[in-house]
C-alpha cells in the first residue's frame, strides 16, 4: 500500500506547488500589464509620447519571452538532465527575461533625463527671449507665449501646456507648480522661484531673468567640462564590462567543445549568472562615481 501511497502524496504535493506557483505567477502578470503599464503609459505622457498600456505590456512580454529563449538555446538548450534544464531556464528568465521586463522603465528614465538636458539648453535662450520680451513691456503669460510661438520642442511643448492650465481655469502659481513637477529640472525650479518670488514682492522680473540665465549657462558649460574630464573613466567601465562578454561569445562561436559543457552544467551556469550581477553593479558603481552633481 505505501508503494503507491508515496508517489501519490509527493505527486500531490508538487501538483500543489505547481498550481500555487503558476497563480502567483498570473496575478504578478496581470499587475503588471495593469498597474505598472498603466503608470509606465502615462508616464510617457508626459514626454509627450502617447503609448497605448496594452501595447507596452505586449511589447515587453514579447522581448522577454524572445530574449529568454536566444539565451537559453546559446547556454545549451534541453541538453542534459531534466533539473539542469529546468535550472537552466530558471537562470534565464531571471537574468535576462526579467531586466526585459523592466526595460520600459528604463527607456522612461533615458529619455527623460535627454529631454531635461534639452530643456535646459533651450532654457537660456528662453529666458534671455522672455527677459526682453517683459522689457518691451509685455506680461508674463504674453512672455511665455512668445517662447511657444519661436521656440523649439521640448520647451515649446511644456510652455505651451502650462498656457493651456492657465486658459481652462487653473491658476498660474498652479500651473507653475505643475511645470516645475512634470519637467523635474533644477534650473526650471529656479525659474519658477523666481517668478513666484517676483509676482508677491515686485521685483524686477526681466533682471532676474538675464542672471538665471548666465547662472544655467555657467552651469552648463562645467557639465560639459565634466563630461571631458571624465571621458576616459567612462570608457574604461565600458571596455571592462564588455570584455567578458565579447570573450564569451569568441569562445562560445569558435571553441565550442571547451565553452559549451561549462554552460551545460549546474555550476556553470550559476557562475554566468554571478559574473552577469557583478557586472551590472560594477557598472552601477562606475556611473555613480562619474555622475556629478552640480
Amino acid at each position: 500500500m505505501l508503494n503507491w501511497l508515496i508517489p501519490l502524496f509527493t505527486g500531490l504535493c508538487f501538483g500543489t506547488l505547481a498550481v500555487t506557483l503558476l497563480r502567483a505567477f498570473a496575478a504578478g502578470a496581470e499587475t503588471y500589464s495593469g498597474t505598472y503599464s498603466e503608470r509606465t503609459a502615462r508616464q510617457f505622457e508626459d514626454l509627450f509620447l502617447f503609448i497605448p498600456p496594452r501595447r507596452i505590456a505586449e511589447i515587453a512580454w514579447a522581448a522577454a519571452a524572445g530574449t529568454t529563449l536566444l539565451v537559453f538555446m546559446l547556454s545549451g538548450g534541453l541538453s542534459g538532465s531534466a533539473s539542469e534544464i529546468l535550472l537552466r531556464l530558471a537562470v534565464c528568465v531571471i537574468v535576462a527575461g526579467g531586466p526585459m521586463l523592466l526595460a520600459p522603465g528604463y527607456l522612461l528614465r533615458v529619455l527623460r533625463v535627454r529631454r531635461r538636458e534639452r530643456l535646459n539648453a533651450q532654457l537660456v535662450d528662453a529666458l534671455s527671449n522672455m527677459g526682453n520680451a517683459l522689457k518691451s513691456g509685455f506680461s508674463i503669460l504674453q512672455a511665455f507665449e512668445h517662447v511657444v510661438e519661436n521656440g523649439e520642442n521640448p520647451i515649446a511643448q511644456e510652455f505651451d501646456t502650462f498656457l493651456h492650465q492657465t486658459r481652462v481655469g487653473v491658476g498660474f502659481s498652479e500651473a507653475l507648480r505643475n511645470l516645475d513637477a512634470r519637467v523635474g529640472s533644477d534650473d526650471l525650479t529656479l525659474v519658477v522661484l523666481a517668478i513666484e518670488t517676483a509676482r508677491k514682492t515686485g521685483g524686477n522680473l526681466a533682471d532676474i531673468f538675464d542672471k538665471i540665465s548666465l547662472t544655467i549657462r555657467e552651469r552648463i558649460r562645467i557639465q560639459g567640462r565634466i563630461k571631458t574630464l571624465t571621458a576616459q573613466g567612462r570608457l574604461q567601465g565600458i571596455v571592462v564590462g564588455c570584455m567578458p562578454i565579447v570573450l564569451g561569445v569568441i569562445l562560445y562561436f569558435f571553441q565550442p567543445g571547451l565553452f559549451r559543457p561549462f554552460l551545460s552544467s549546474v555550476v556553470g551556469v550559476a557562475v554566468v549568472a554571478g559574473i552577469v550581477v557583478l557586472l551590472v553593479a560594477g557598472g552601477l558603481v562606475i556611473r555613480k562615481i562619474m555622475n556629478i552633481d552640480i
